[in-house]
């Protein structure tokens, strides 16, 4: 046993004493009415049936809609930061983050290793697609009932490409008649934003719920304009039928935000520092002051794009869903979801961190003037999102016999079937850019468009791409329950067929055009098969011990385009995760923890757009993760901590260097703590979410210092309808870096102090 493992033994053993001699000291065996962690809530997401907390052998946690609302989220991936085990790097704006769990790595963009869902289908079937990620398309607002999230164990098999976890976000059906409307006002920036939903019955058995939100302004980054443009409407109508019940649901979203990406810093002595003017807490590189970016279409026509859109995603969605007793211990249950995804994707990323030097203002107030300073490469990501729809249907068929000795078994059989569309126009155009935090302006080059260089580095990353990637998913679930003990056991086959093409333009003369002789033929076929075994055993009432095995894969997708070939003639790399955990549950009084020791190894490939470089890498992580609550009378407090000891422990013979370390962004440490009082009329509360120092690439040359953040809120009812609520977010301004780029000239941090107030009236 190598001397990290023995200390993580031993650590996990004394946290499992310590829980195990606080349930002998506290020997009442009555389910506690204060339960913090909620343990008797039933959860859906990672399960064949649906079972409570307390007898589910994953570790889970649920986050109540409130909850989620007084930590003043600024996206869908911050609501995430609160969850123990979840790594989110929320530093992207309101879409394009980074988001893992414990011990599975961040080494490219998006989420590869979880699935994001809405209602229990995926929002995309892969959570890494280029320049286009699920929680782009996740907004929170009154529409959420609350969020599960499910770390590592049966997400293998009760999902597709979700080896790591299954963050599922579970909306309101109207089963309580009433509603709520609000507005809110950002304060130190410009943003309004209003909020309604409202659900009732229509008739004895079938009922309905509508809500949703629209927001404009500036936002909470320098932009010099409105930036921010949007919102969404969501729905449902559910009938309730004597065996069950149908449900028709449906999503308009139609939005625009700023993207944050990394900003020029420097890196003196391993270290990462600001630089004169830019302040990565609210810079953007927005401006009013940009020209149109004129880019290649599919077709070789050209397509002029306002770079300071940003982030703009359109989704169009209806499902339906059913659960039937068929009598005799069987059901029927069926969830099948359409959509139509769209958008485009406009960044400005630093390529170097700037020269000093002379300029000429190109555009803005003082077009044709001398300017004396830094000035940077600025690439504009400009991404088309063409076609990200997807047809998705999960169905599943249970049967629970009762055996004569009182025991149960379950047997759960499901199809999964999903046709994922992926068509992007990719277009990286380079300017001369001012380097200043306020309204850059466009410097003079050669050009006659204010401040183009041309296309930027040599051309690479004019592609197109038109991909459909379909998924035949059978999975098989069987669970026996006799007593306390529940055991359970599930495997599933991921059949995956891809076709399409992929191109990139060829540069001639200064000028890119699509080459049909270039265009790249896509056409294979691959299968994995997963499995997940795990076993729950109540020692007491409110004492129980659990523990899991599982292999889960998450087959790559757009991400090899454009490496070897992909018509079937070669292998095809994929990204395999196994996982051993075991934990304990503990709930007394007012005091609920639940403890999980784990170890994850990840075999993948990636591709990285800033860098355009492949990377094949093996990790062994091994931690522990903690979560827990306490309430007594108007007081709460909610946490988490996870410690982590990963490693690299093998890689393409180029990085063998890197064998041994840990990789990037990955902090041994990670906690929460989320504290509040009801006084009666009002409810005070705050967060502190904290992250241990980690290194900014795998070869350990740069060091991203470890951070706090603090957020607060406080409500007031003004009366038994009316509540008047104040919120910020990172209070106390603080700069931290969620990633670097392997250079050191860029970096990434979490945004600044925002500050909002609001109004709510709930009829």
């Amino acid at each position: 046993m190598d001397t990290r493992t023995f200390k993580l033994c031993g650590m996990a053993a004394a946290v499992a004493t310590a829980v195990l001699h606080m349930a002998g000291a506290h020997a009442d065996d009555a389910t506690p009415s204060n339960d913090g962690l909620n343990m008797e809530r039933v959860v859906v997401t990672g399960s064949a049936t649906g079972s409570s907390k307390m007898k589910t052998s994953v570790s889970i946690s649920t986050v109540e809609a409130d909850v989620i609302k007084n930590g003043a989220p600024l996206s869908a991936a911050e609501v995430l930061r609160s969850v123990p085990g979840v790594r989110s790097e929320s530093s992207g704006g309101e879409g394009n983050a980074n988001i893992t769990v414990r011990g599975v790595p961040i080494s490219a963009g998006g989420a590869r290793y979880v699935q994001m869902q809405e209602d229990g289908l995926p929002v995309l079937q892969s959570g890494d697609f280029n320049f286009i990620t699920p929680d782009s398309y996740i907004k929170i607002d009154g529409t959420l009932d609350h969020l599960e999230v499910v770390r590592g164990g049966s997400a293998s098999t009760m999902a597709t490409n979700a080896p790591g976890g299954i963050i599922n976000f579970i909306s309101k059906t109207g089963e309580e008649k009433g509603g709520h409307i609000g507005v809110s006002r950002g304060l130190g920036y410009d943003e309004t934003r209003l909020d309604f939903d409202y659900g009732a019955p229509i008739s004895d058995k079938t009922r309905f719920f509508i809500g949703g939100s629209y927001r404009t302004g500036e936002g909470v980054r320098n932009t010099g304009m409105k930036t921010e443009d949007g919102g969404q409407i969501r729905g449902n109508i559910t009938h309730q039928l004597d065996n069950g019940y149908i449900r028709l649901s449906f999503k308009h979203l139609d939005d625009k935000a700023p993207t944050a990406l990394p900003v020029p810093v420097q890196v003196v002595n391993k270290k990462i520092q600001e630089l004169p003017g830019i302040d990565p807490r609210t810079v953007s590189f927005y401006s009013p002051y940009w020209v149109r970016d004129v880019s290649l279409g599919k077709n070789n026509a050209p397509v002029t794009t306002n770079v300071n859109d940003g982030l703009k995603v359109k989704s169009d969605s209806i499902g339906l869903e059913g659960s039937f007793d068929l009598g005799d211990g069987w059901n029927l249950t069926d969830k099948f979801r359409t959509s139509s995804n769209t958008g485009r994707f406009a960044g400005v990323f630093p390529a170097n961190n700037g020269t000093v030097g002379t300029y000429t203002f190109a555009t803005g107030p003082n077009k044709g003037q001398t300017y004396k300073g830094r000035a940077i490469s600025a690439v504009v990501f400009n991404t088309s999102i063409d076609d990200a729809g997807n047809t998705l249907n999960d169905s599943k068929l249970s049967k629970t016999f009762a055996l004569a000795d009182g025991s149960k078994l379950t047997t759960t059989a499901g199809l999964y079937l999903s046709t994922q569309k992926l068509g992007l126009t990719w277009n990286f155009n380079e300017y001369l850019l001012q380097a200043s935090g306020d309204k850059p302006a466009l410097l003079k080059t050669a050009s006659s468009t204010p401040g183009l260089v041309g296309p930027a580095w040599g051309g690479c990353c004019s592609r197109a791409v038109d991909m459909e990637y379909k998924l035949t998913s059978p999975y098989l679930n069987v669970g026996y329950e006799v007593g306390a003990l529940n055991v359970d056991a599930s495997v599933r086959q991921d059949r995956q067929t891809a076709s399409g093409t992929a191109n990139i333009a060829t540069l001639s003369n200064g000028s890119q055009h699509y080459d049909a002789a270039t265009m790249q033929l896509v056409d294979y076929k691959m299968n994995h098969n997963s499995y997940s075994v795990g076993g729950n055993y109540r020692i007491t009432n409110n004492l129980a011990a659990f523990a899991r095995v599982s292999d889960g894969v998450a087959f790559n997708a757009d991400r090899i385009l454009f490496g070897t070939p992909l018509d079937g003639s070669a292998p095809i790399n994929i990204n395999t995760v196994k996982q051993i955990e075991g934990g304990v549950k503990w709930r007394s009084g007012g005091i609920s923890t639940f403890v999980t020791v784990f170890q994850a190894k990840t075999d993948e490939s990636n591709y990285e757009a800033t860098t355009q470089k492949s990377t094949s890498n093996k990790y062994d992580a091994k931690g522990v993760e903690l979560e827990g609550a306490y309430s007594a009378g108007g007081f709460r407090v909610t946490g988490g901590l996870t410690y982590t000891d990963a490693k690299i422990v093998g890689t393409a013979a180029a990085d063998v260097a890197n064998i041994g370390n840990t990789p990037r962004r990955q902090a041994k440490v990670v906690y929460q703590i989320m504290p509040s009082y009801d006084f009666g009329a009002a409810t005070v509360g705050a967060s502190l979410i904290g992250t241990g120092k980690s290194w900014g690439d795998d070869a350990h040359t740069i060091e991203m210092d470890g951070y706090q953040v603090v957020n607060a809120f406080v409500n007031y009812r003004l009366s038994p309808k009316t509540t008047l609520s104040f919120s910020v977010n990172n209070l106390f301004n603080k700069i931290g870096y969620t990633e670097v780029e392997g250079d050191g000239h860029a970096a990434r941090s979490i945004n600044g102090r925002a500050a909002k107030v609001g109004l709510t009236y709930a009829f």
